[in-house]
């Protein structure tokens, strides 16, 4: 169910650490009061993650990795795929005056996007976070709807939890090898 190499755990505990602190920060764009401090908190313990699983990464860079000639440039043609959707739908959701829903698209695509990374990373239980993001992304709008916020707001406090915790259970893997 984990990565096979050290490496790749601490990879995957630096990126989802950092990319849950950006959707932590997105996330405090005009948050209700309440949220303030979880939301900081949030930001911070993912930046701490992303930091200590790169120097991870850094110390472990010359041992095994999943990620070889074959994979590689795979992966590079999934987050090829994700870039392109993502600016691509949030450019149509901007013309379309419909701007608020950006977070929920970008936080579809990268949930979608982590499928296949699961896949090619062979690190079967990056379906969960995937599973979670694209749903919670889906039921963002409809969330900071009823609750009267935005969705940005929604989007962020839902997905960058998912995130941290992904990246701690990495970032522990990691450390106990």
């Amino acid at each position: 169910m984990t990565p096979e190499h050290l490496r790749d755990a601490a990879g995957i505990a630096a990126v989802f650490g950092f990319f849950a602190m950006s959707w932590f920060g997105w996330a405090q764009e005009k948050p209700p009061a309440a949220w303030l401090w979880p939301l900081r908190t949030g930001s911070v313990l993912s930046g701490l993650t992303a930091v200590a699983g790169g120097l991870l990464v850094w110390r472990h860079w010359d041992d095994g990795t999943v990620i070889d000639a074959s994979v590689g440039p795979a992966f590079g043609v999934v987050v090829g795929i994700e870039f392109a959707a993502a600016g691509i739908g949030a450019a149509f959701l901007a013309v379309r005056g419909k701007a608020h829903l950006m977070s929920a698209w970008i936080a579809f695509v990268v949930g979608v996007h982590l499928f296949p990374v699961a896949v090619l990373l062979e690190i079967p239980w990056l379906h969960v976070p995937a599973a979670l993001v694209t749903v919670a992304a889906a039921a963002a709008p409809f969330l900071a709807r009823k609750r009267g916020v935005l969705v940005s707001a929604v989007v962020g406090a839902t997905t960058g939890p998912i995130l941290l915790v992904a990246a701690l259970a990495s970032l522990a893997d990691a450390l106990t090898r």
